[in-house]
This record gives C-alpha cells, structure tokens and sequence, in this order.
C-alpha cells in the first residue's frame, strides 16, 4: 500500500491568517477559510475550512466542515465534511467526523466517530 500525502494549501488562497504572533482568546466565527498560525483560546463556529498551521497552538472546541491540522489542537472537534490531520499534528480531544485523513506521524489521544454530529 503507498504512502498517503495530503495535499498541501496554498495560503494565497485563504481569506483570512491569524499569523504567528497573534495570541487570541475568545469565539471565533467566519464563513470564508481562515488559518492559525499563532496561538487560539476559545471555541470556533465556522462555515469555512479551518487550517492550524505547523507552529500553531489551539486550545478549543471546534465545529467546521473541514479541519485541517499541522499544529497542536486540544478540544472537541465536529467536522461535516473531514478532518485531516499531517504528520507534525499533535491532537487531544474527541472527533465526529464523517472523514478522517491521518499521515503517519501524526499524534491523536481521543475518542473519534466516524458519522455526522446532527447538533
């Protein structure tokens, strides 16, 4: 069986980047893709992807249709679509996702359904 690869994202494609210098503590909502790069605290209510980048470092409850992780995450996480986590990701939490890509490599310490969240 080959290796699977994620596909990389280009971050020209993004709305919206909280660089790496941004420590943010709060409710994070948006429609559009947004990536982390710095530090969150809170919970996140998105209808847009949702991309944590390699050095970022998320404290939240998450609910996204895609959630694509690099970083490290500690939170619930409901997915409608997937959940992708790369081989630097370093998740705790609980995951409902329909999908889940894992590279090798990555670090998840939880509970994951494979279904839909029908909150």
């Amino acid at each position: 069986m080959p290796d699977l690869h994620l596909k990389r994202v280009d971050e020209r494609e993004i709305d919206t980047i909280l660089a790496e210098d941004i420590d943010f503590s709060g409710e994070l909502t948006f429609t559009e893709p947004l990536m982390i790069k710095g530090r969150f605290h809170g919970q996140i209510k998105s209808q847009g992807e949702l991309y944590i980048g390699a050095e970022a470092r998320v404290e939240a409850d998450i609910k996204a249709p895609l959630l694509s992780i690099r970083g490290a995450l500690k939170g619930e996480m409901s997915c409608s679509r997937r959940v992708e986590l790369y081989s630097s990701a370093e998740v705790s939490g609980n995951m409902i996702s329909p999908e889940v890509i894992m590279e090798a490599g990555a670090k998840f310490n939880g509970n994951m359904v494979m279904g839909e969240d029908n909150e």
